[in-house]
C-alpha cells in the first residue's frame, strides 16, 4: 500500500494505519449508505425549526388553524420518517461493528500465531491483552457514536446556510463561534492525546503487574507475599489513577469550555437578534428558528471536543496494531512439500544471542546427530540447553550458522511442517481449558482414537486417564489446574507423540514423575529410539541408562559429546584429575553423535 493511500479514508492520518484500508474497503458500501442516511436525517432536522418559524410568523399572526393542522400532520410524517432512518442507520452501524470485530479479531489472532517466538517473548502478557481491547476501541470509533458524529459534521454547513436564509443578521455570530469551536477542538485533540498516551503507559505497567500476580497466585498465597507486593501494587495503581485524573481534568476543561461557548453563542444570537427585530430586519420566529438551528450546528462541534479522547484512543490502538501487523511472520508455507524425514539433525557453526551486544547463549555449536537413538543433553543451569532445543525446533533463528534436518535448512520449512516432524514437550507443560482429549490432539485435530490411545500409552497416561470417571473427556481446568503436575506432564508428552513425528524432543520429561513412572518412561524412550530420533534434556540417572549418546553443554558450548558411557567415563576422569591436580584437563572434542542401528540401514555413524 502506498504512503498516500490514507488520504481518502477517514481516521487514517498515519502511515501506521494503512492496514485499516484492507478491512474498510469491503465496508465502503455500508459507509456510503450511512452518509446517505445521515444526509436525509439532517435534512429532516431542518423541518422542526422551519415548523416553528411558520407557526410564529404565519399561524399565530394570522390565526391559521387549518395551516397549523397541515403543519402538524406534516411534522408527524417527518418524525416517523426520521425514526425509520435513524433505526436503519443504527442497524448499518451494527453490521459494520460485527464485520470489523470478526475481521480484525481474526487477523490479530492469526498474526499472534504466526509471529516468531522472540517477538512474543519481547513483550509482557498485558500488552497482548491490550491489543484485543484495541479492537474494541477501533470498532467503537468506526461504528459507534464517534462515527455518527463524523458523518453529521459535514452537514453543519447545511444548517449555517439555512440560518443565513432565514436570519442573516445573527448568522455572522454563528460563523465566528464556529471557527472558535474548531480551534478549541484542535487544541483539545493535541492536549488530550498527550495526556492519554501517558495514561495508557501507566495502565500497561499496572496491568503487567496484575498479570504477574495472577500467574504467580499459588506462590503468592503459599508464601503470604501480599504484604510485600502491596506497596508495588498501590504505587502502580496510584500512578494510573493520578494520570487518569490529569487526563480527565484536561478533558473536562475543554468540554466545559465548549458548553460555555455554546451558552455564549445563544446569548450573543439573542442579543443581536433582538436588535435586528427592533430594526425590523428579523422576525421573532426567525430568531427562534435560528437558535434551534444553532443547536444542530454547534452540538456536533461540542461533542467533538468531548469525544476527542475516543479519537485519540482510536489512533493509539490503530498505531499499535499497525506496528504489530508490520512485523515479520514465521514462514507460513513451505516452498515444497517433502516426505517424512529420517531424523538426522545438524548444527553448522550455530550461534544465538538474545540481544545484539549480549553474550552468546549458544556459541558456535557444530554437531551432527544421526537418525535414531536417544540423545541426552546435560549441563548446568544457564548452559544453553533449552535455547539449543528452541533453535532445533525453529522457534529461535540463529544469528549465524544453520540448523539442518536431513540436510535441509529448517528455516525453509513452515511452522506447521516442523511441528509435524518434531514433537516437543517443554519442561513446564501448559494445558488449555478443555478436555484431556482436546489437549492431546491440538497439533493433530483429525487424529483417530487409536492414535490418541497409542500416544497416551507411550506417555504412560492411558491407564490413569481411563480410571477417571470421565476418562479422556475429563476437564483439565485453566492451564490444567485440575490435574496433578505428573498428569499434566504425561499429557504433554502424549501431545508430543501424537502424529508419530520422526524427531521427539523432551525437556526434563521426568521432572514431575515418580520413580516407577520414570523407570517406565526409560523403557518407552528406549523403544522409541529404535525408530525415532529422541533428544531429551535430563540429569536423571534413570533416563541416562537408555541414552545412546550424551551432549554436555557449558556456557553455550559443547564441552563433550559422544556415546554415553565414553563421555561419562571421560568426565569422571576429568573430575578425578581436577581434584588431584591444578592443571585444567583437555575437554572431549566430539562433533558427531551416532544414531540407533536400524534394520534397513545397519551402517551407522561412529562418533569422532
Amino acid at each position: 500500500m502506498s504512503k498516500d493511500s490514507t488520504s481518502s479514508a477517514p481516521f487514517l492520518g498515519s502511515i501506521k494505519r494503512t492496514w485499516l484500508r484492507f478491512f474498510l474497503e469491503p465496508l465502503r458500501p455500508l459507509f456510503k449508505e450511512v452518509l446517505t442516511v445521515s444526509l436525509f436525517v439532517n435534512l429532516l432536522a431542518v423541518a422542526v425549526p422551519v415548523f416553528v418559524l411558520q407557526v410564529y410568523d404565519r399561524v399565530v399572526f394570522h390565526a391559521g388553524i387549518t395551516t397549523l393542522q397541515g403543519l402538524v400532520i406534516g411534522m408527524v410524517i417527518v418524525i416517523t420518517f426520521d425514526f425509520v432512518l435513524r433505526q436503519t442507520r443504527a442497524k448499518v452501524m451494527q453490521n459494520v461493528a460485527l464485520q470489523l470485530d470478526v475481521a480484525v479479531g481474526r487477523q490479530l489472532f492469526e498474526k499472534i500465531m504466526t509471529l516468531p517466538l522472540r517477538g512474543l517473548e519481547s513483550r509482557p502478557a498485558s500488552y497482548w491483552q491490550l491489543l484485543f481491547r484495541d479492537i474494541e476501541a477501533i470498532r467503537n470509533t468506526l461504528s459507534g457514536a464517534s462515527a455518527i458524529l463524523v458523518s453529521d459534521l459535514p452537514f453543519a454547513i447545511l444548517f449555517l446556510t439555512v440560518v443565513f436564509l432565514i436570519a442573516w443578521p445573527v448568522a455572522w455570530v454563528l460563523v465566528i463561534v464556529f471557527f472558535i469551536f474548531l480551534a478549541l477542538a484542535w487544541r483539545s485533540g493535541k492536549v488530550v492525546a498527550a495526556a492519554a498516551e501517558e495514561e495508557k503507559a501507566k495502565i500497561i505497567s499496572r496491568d503487567g503487574l496484575i498479570a504477574e500476580m495472577i500467574m504467580g497466585r499459588s506462590t503468592i498465597k503459599a508464601l503470604a507475599m501480599g504484604d510485600h507486593l502491596r506497596p508495588a501494587w498501590e504505587g502502580s495503581q496510584a500512578e494510573a489513577i493520578k494520570q487518569s485524573m490529569v487526563r480527565g481534568t484536561k478533558t473536562d476543561s475543554f468540554v466545559n469550555a465548549g458548553h460555555g461557548l455554546t451558552m455564549f453563542a445563544t446569548v450573543a444570537m439573542t442579543t443581536v437578534g433582538a436588535v435586528a427585530i427592533m430594526n425590523q430586519e428579523l422576525t421573532i420566529g426567525g430568531l427562534i428558528a435560528a437558535n434551534m438551528l444553532s443547536g444542530r450546528l454547534l452540538g456536533p462541534l461540542n461533542q467533538l471536543v468531548g469525544a476527542w479522547r475516543s479519537f485519540v484512543s482510536f489512533g493509539q490502538s490503530a498505531d499499535r496494531l499497525g506496528d504489530l501487523f508490520a512485523e515479520q511472520d514465521d514462514l507460513k508455507e513451505s516452498a515444497i512439500a517433502l516426505t517424512r524425514p529420517e531424523g538426522r539433525l545438524t548444527f553448522e557453526e550455530t550461534t544465538f544471542r538474545y540481544r545484539e551486544n549480549s553474550p552468546a547463549v549458544v556459541d558456535t555449536i557444530k554437531l551432527d546427530i544421526a537418525p535414531g537413538g536417544v540423545t541426552a543433553i546435560m549441563g548446568a543451569n544457564g548452559s544453553g540447553k533449552t535455547t539449543l532445543l528452541k533453535l532445533l525446533l525453529g522457534l529461535y533463528a540463529p544469528v549465524s550458522g544453520r540448523i539442518l534436518i536431513d540436510g535441509a535448512d529448517i528455516k525453509q520449512f513452515s511452522r506447521r511442517d516442523l511441528s509435524r516432524w518434531i514433537g516437543y514437550a517443554p519442561q513446564e507443560c501448559v494445558l488449555f481449558n478443555g478436555s484431556v482429549r482436546d489437549n492431546i490432539i491440538q497439533t493433530h485435530p483429525d487424529a483417530e482414537d487409536s492414535e490418541i490411545v497409542r500416544a497416551s500409552t507411550l506417555a504412560l497416561a492411558h491407564q490413569m486417564l481411563v480410571d477417571l470417571p470421565d476418562g479422556y473427556g475429563t476437564q483439565v481446568g485453566e492451564a490444567g489446574s485440575l490435574l496433578s503436575g505428573g498428569m499434566r506432564q504425561r499429557i504433554g508428552i502424549a501431545r508430543a507423540l501424537i502424529g508419530d513425528p520422526p524427531v521427539i524432543v523432551l525437556d526434563e520429561p521426568s521432572g514431575s514423575l515418580d520413580k516407577d513412572a520414570e523407570e517406565n518412561l526409560r523403557q518407552t524412550l528406549k523403544d522409541l529410539g529404535k525408530s525415532h530420533t529422541v533428544i531429551i534434556v535430563t540429569h536423571s540417572p534413570v533416563l541416562l541408562q537408555c541414552c545412546n549418546n550424551v551432549i554436555i553443554m557449558d556456557h553455550g558450548r559443547i564441552k563433550a559429546a559422544g556415546p554415553t558411557r565414553k563421555v561419562m567415563e571421560a568426565l569422571a576422569q576429568q573430575q578425578n584429575e581436577r581434584t588431584g591436580s591444578t592443571q585444567n584437563p583437555v575437554p572431549l572434542q566430539v562433533k558427531k553423535v551416532g544414531g540407533q542401528p536400524r534394520p534397513e540401514t545397519p551402517k551407522t555413524d561412529a562418533p569422532q
